[in-house]
C-alpha cells in the first residue's frame, strides 16, 4: 500500500473519466500532484500518458493498478478494498462522467447507457471518501428528465442529493469558460463537494468557491499577461495557411503550415518554449475543390452573421443536409466546440480548422501534444476517440488551473 501523506505544499487528487488529460493540465499547473487517472478510450489515454505521465511525471502511480486505460466499473469490482484503503488519503476527487448522454449539441438521449456512470462515479467517491469533489459535466445535465421514473428531476439534482447522502457539502453552478480567459463560449456545470464537518466551516467553504473563482480570474489572467476576453483571431491567427504550406510532420500525404508570428499575449502563452517551425496536430482537411469554393461563398455571404448556423436560404442554395454548419468570427469567443470539427468554417480560410486550432479553443498549450486518429466515422464513433473528439470533450486547462487554485486555498484554510 501506498500513502499519500499531503501538507499545504502536496495536495492530491485522482482524475474520473480523465479523457486527454485537460483537466489534469489544469491541476499540474495549479501544483496538484496526480494519483491515478481512469479513462476507458485507449487512445484519449495514450495523449494523456504521453503528456502527463511520461513527460511531466505528474502522476504518483499506485504499483495495483496498472498504467493504462481502464473502466470505471472494472477498477471497482476488482479493486475496491484497494480504493478504501485510499480514505484519508486522498484530497480531491475531480472530473465527470461522459456527457452524451445529457449534450443538447447532439441528440440528448436520457437512456443513454453512459448516463448510468453517474451511479459508478457516486460508487467511486463513497469507497474513497476524499475531502473535496471537483465535478464537471455539460449544460444539459441540468435539465429535468421527461420519460423515465425520475420525470420532473435533473441529473444535478440526483448527484447533489446522492453526495449530500455520502456526508458532503455540496452546491452546483453552471460557468461560461471565455468569462475566465478561455476564446469559447463554453457553459458548464461546476459541482464543488466538501466533506461535512462538525462546524459550519465546509458550508462555509464550498459556498466561497465561486465567488472565490471569479474574484480571482482577474489578478490571475494578470499574472498570465493574458486578457480577461481572448477572441478566435487571438486564439488561432498564427496559423493560417497563408504563413507557409508544408508536409504534415505525422500525416503523410496530407499537408500544414509553419507558424506564423505571434501577435497576441494569448499566442505567446500557449506557444511558450515551442522552437518547432511546425505545429503539433496541425494538419489541414483535404477539402474537394467545390467544397472550398462553397465555403468561401458561405464566408462572403455571412460576413456580418457569424459565430451563428447557417440560414435556411443558404442551406438551400448550396443544397445543404447537415445539422451545423457555423462560419466563426475572429472578433468574438467561439461557440462551444463539439467533437465533429466540420461543424464550424474557419473565419478567414474556406476550410474547417485543424486539431491544433481546436487545442487553442481549449486553451491546451502547444507543447501538449494529441495521440491517436484525427477523425473516425460511422459505428467506429461509439468506440474510438480521435483527436479532435479528445480535444472536444475536454475541461479547458486554462479555467481548470484557475478552479485548482481555489480548491488549493479551500483545503489550506
Amino acid at each position: 500500500m501506498i500513502n499519500y501523506p499531503y501538507t499545504v505544499n502536496n495536495l492530491n487528487y485522482i482524475d474520473l473519466f480523465s479523457g486527454c488529460g485537460g483537466l489534469s493540465l489544469g491541476l499540474h499547473n495549479s501544483n496538484w500532484q496526480g494519483v491515478f487517472a481512469i479513462e476507458k478510450n485507449s487512445d484519449a489515454f495514450k495523449t494523456l500518458e504521453y503528456n502527463l505521465i511520461n513527460k511531466k511525471k505528474h502522476f504518483d502511480w499506485p504499483n495495483w493498478l496498472t498504467k493504462s486505460a481502464h473502466d470505471i466499473n472494472e477498477v471497482i469490482k476488482n479493486h475496491s478494498s484497494d480504493l478504501k484503503n485510499l480514505r484519508g488519503q486522498i484530497n480531491l476527487i475531480a472530473g465527470g462522467p461522459p456527457c452524451q448522454g445529457f449534450s443538447m449539441a447532439g441528440r440528448r438521449n436520457e437512456s443513454d447507457e453512459r448516463n448510468e456512470l453517474i451511479k459508478s462515479y457516486i460508487q467511486f467517491v463513497d469507497l474513497v471518501q476524499p475531502d473535496l469533489i471537483f465535478f464537471e459535466n455539460v449544460r444539459g445535465f441540468t435539465m429535468e428528465f421527461k420519460k423515465n421514473k425520475e420525470k420532473g428531476i435533473a441529473y444535478s439534482e440526483l448527484v447533489l442529493k446522492s453526495l449530500r447522502d455520502l456526508g458532503y457539502y455540496v452546491q452546483g453552478k453552471l460557468v461560461n469558460f471565455s468569462e475566465y480567459g478561455v476564446p469559447q463560449k463554453r457553459t458548464r456545470f461546476i459541482l464543488i463537494g466538501i466533506k461535512c464537518s462538525k462546524n459550519n466551516a465546509s458550508q462555509e467553504m464550498v459556498n466561497s468557491f465561486f465567488s472565490e473563482l471569479e474574484k480571482n480570474k482577474y489578478s490571475f489572467l494578470k499574472s498570465k499577461k493574458l486578457k480577461f476576453i481572448n477572441t478566435v483571431e487571438d486564439a488561432i491567427s498564427d496559423l493560417v495557411q497563408s504563413n507557409g504550406i508544408v508536409e504534415s510532420i505525422d500525416s503523410s500525404g496530407y499537408k500544414s503550415s509553419k507558424y506564423g508570428q505571434p501577435v497576441s499575449k494569448y499566442q505567446k502563452y500557449l506557444r511558450k518554449n515551442i522552437t518547432n517551425k511546425t505545429p503539433d496536430s496541425h494538419r489541414f482537411a483535404k477539402h474537394q475543390e467545390t467544397t472550398i469554393k462553397k465555403f468561401q461563398k458561405i464566408l462572403d455571404l455571412t460576413k456580418d452573421r457569424r459565430n451563428l448556423d447557417i440560414t435556411n436560404e443558404i442551406r438551400l442554395r448550396f443544397n445543404i443536409k447537415k445539422h451545423t454548419i457555423i462560419p466563426l468570427s475572429e472578433k468574438d469567443c467561439s461557440p462551444t466546440i463539439t467533437t465533429l470539427p466540420d461543424d464550424y468554417i474557419h473565419y478567414k480560410e474556406p476550410r474547417i480548422l485543424t486539431v491544433r486550432e481546436y487545442a487553442r479553443l481549449q486553451s491546451f498549450p502547444d507543447w501538449y501534444e494529441f495521440k491517436g486518429k484525427y477523425t473516425t466515422g460511422g459505428k467506429l464513433r461509439k468506440k474510438e476517440v480521435p483527436r479532435y473528439s479528445q480535444i472536444g470533450n475536454a475541461i479547458p486547462p486554462l479555467f481548470a488551473e484557475q478552479a485548482g487554485i481555489i480548491l488549493r486555498n479551500l483545503l489550506n484554510g
